[in-house]
């Protein structure tokens, strides 16, 4: 598949020159200099979307804030940009004619959801507990549920052409200059963290195989709904006792391995992208590449 252009998000209020080591990566990239265009867009800001998309005929929206620390106002931090930034995005490639978008989710629009039936695997049908994520003040998996029923929502009414990925726990060789929120929890994880994640851990899965899965559902005009995006089904704690395995020298967490209540494991869990030709990089790849990555980066010796 070409792509003739690329769009960054970046805040409207800050130059592209105070962020010119957010962008320089993506400049040094082959092809850049003819294919590559930036813009400082806002995902509450309407009228940067409509600059920013206007002549495309397809469009990926990945944007929504992500953090595994505590937020102050989780309204103004997760829910709003979360969920008014889709529905700006999915207004605006309305408008513009936009012919498929293609909308990341999570796997945490899926999870938590406790009122699953216990003995059956977690799968696209199943979506997170919002009133139980209210309550525990869980703002993350609420942002993105509301935000994916949204944009449901939105292409029913509006006829626009949704088709969307639920990724997991996402690792890999990180390509940007900062990590993203899973590669902070991996870093933490090899630092000792003991937190088990339990309202956030689904499976894993390569930064790799997440763009193709996004590819793949974009060309595919037969692909539909939602795709679940993760090597298998598993827990934290099976996460964990592989690190322990491969990397017996870091002084890892002892932690048990159910470690998130109610979840059955499964191979083969994301049978729709399997079923368009994705062939998933197993979890022991997953791990080497992400301790490689940290290693070359600078962050652990």
């Amino acid at each position: 598949m070409h792509f003739s252009m690329i769009y960054i998000i970046e805040p409207l209020g800050s130059s592209v020159l105070e962020n010119e080591k957010e962008i320089k990566h993506l400049e040094s990239l082959e092809g850049a200099k003819e294919r590559l265009r930036l813009f400082q867009m806002d995902l509450l800001h309407y009228e940067s979307i409509v600059a920013a998309i206007s002549g495309c005929t397809g469009v990926f929206h990945l944007a929504s804030p992500c953090s595994v620390d505590k937020v102050q106002d989780p309204q103004k931090e997760f829910l709003d940009p979360a969920v008014k930034g889709t529905i700006n995005v999915l207004t605006a490639a309305k408008e513009l004619g936009v012919g498929r978008v293609v909308v990341t989710s999570s796997i945490s629009a899926i999870m938590p959801s406790p009122k699953w039936p216990a003995d059956k695997v977690k799968n696209e049908e199943c979506w997170t507990d919002e009133e139980y994520c209210r309550q525990n003040g869980i703002w993350y998996p609420l942002s993105k549920t509301l935000a994916e029923k949204a944009a449901w929502e939105f292409a029913k009414e509006k006829g626009l052409d949704v088709v969307v990925v639920n990724p997991g726990t996402v690792m890999g060789p990180v390509f940007c200059p900062t990590l993203n929120a899973s590669m902070i929890m991996f870093l933490r994880l090899l630092q000792g963290c003991a937190d088990p994640y339990e309202n956030f851990f689904m499976g894993s899965v390569h930064f790799k195989d997440v763009a193709l899965a996004h590819i793949l559902v974009y060309e595919n005009k037969s692909a539909s709904g939602r795709h679940l995006c993760v090597e298998a089904i598993t827990h934290y704690g099976d996460f964990v006792a592989k690190v322990a395995e491969l990397y017996p020298e870091f002084n890892l967490p002892r932690l048990p391995r159910d470690t998130q209540p109610g979840l059955l494991r499964a191979q083969n869990a994301a049978k729709k992208l399997i079923d368009l030709g994705l062939e998933f990089i197993p979890m022991e790849q997953i791990i080497k590449d992400s301790v490689e990555c940290l290693k070359s980066n600078g962050f652990i010796s």
